[in-house]
């Protein structure tokens, strides 16, 4: 059977069925364009492979069960939903904030635009919830890249504060990725 020529629908029924021929066209038609929009937020080749394995074997793993009206959509919110828990248990690297940061690069495409500032926004909404001196070691962190050393002198408090009040702003920014979480899983 030519399996390419077959709708995401007739591909999900197929798949519900255990087809693993379906899977393999799903596999195929989705997960360049998958991996594509985890690697627009993480930018780590190896983590964003990881993560669109983990759904496909997830999918597999549970193809019988799925309720799945609209495949596209469905992956795609899968995706967001791992990226968000790759970010929430702190596995992204130090240069995320940069990264978000090249909007305005020619290279940047529209797709990857929207994502970036849907993921600005939630960030900037973060930071703006914190106390204000969490808020200035946290964006003296992230933002201008300094020790934990360089902002203590800058501020005129201890290593140890800057440490606790970093520590404080992760937390909290963690809480923040897992109730958007819990919001993307209402449409899992």
């Amino acid at each position: 059977m030519e399996y390419t020529n077959y709708s995401d629908e007739e591909l999900i029924c197929l798949l519900n069925q255990g087809e693993k021929k379906a899977f393999d066209e799903i596999y195929r038609r989705y997960w360049n364009p998958m991996f594509q929009s985890a690697y627009n937020v993480v930018r780590d080749r190896d983590a964003c492979m990881d993560i669109i394995q983990e759904l496909f074997i997830w999918i597999w793993s549970h193809h019988s069960s799925m309720k799945v009206t609209t495949l596209k959509g469905y992956l795609f919110a899968a995706v967001k939903f791992k990226v968000a828990n790759y970010i929430r248990y702190g596995k992204i690297r130090e240069s995320f904030f940069d990264d978000v940061r090249k909007l305005g690069e020619p290279s940047v495409s529209v797709e990857e635009s929207v994502e970036v500032k849907d993921l600005l926004v939630v960030i900037a909404r973060f930071t703006g919830e914190l106390p204000e001196k969490c808020r200035e070691v946290f964006m003296l962190s992230r933002n201008e890249h300094l020790s934990n050393k360089e902002i203590a002198a800058r501020l005129g408090i201890s290593v140890k504060t800057v440490e606790n009040q970093i520590t404080a702003a992760l937390k909290k920014l963690r809480s923040s990725l897992v109730r958007l979480s819990s919001f993307l899983l209402l449409f899992l």
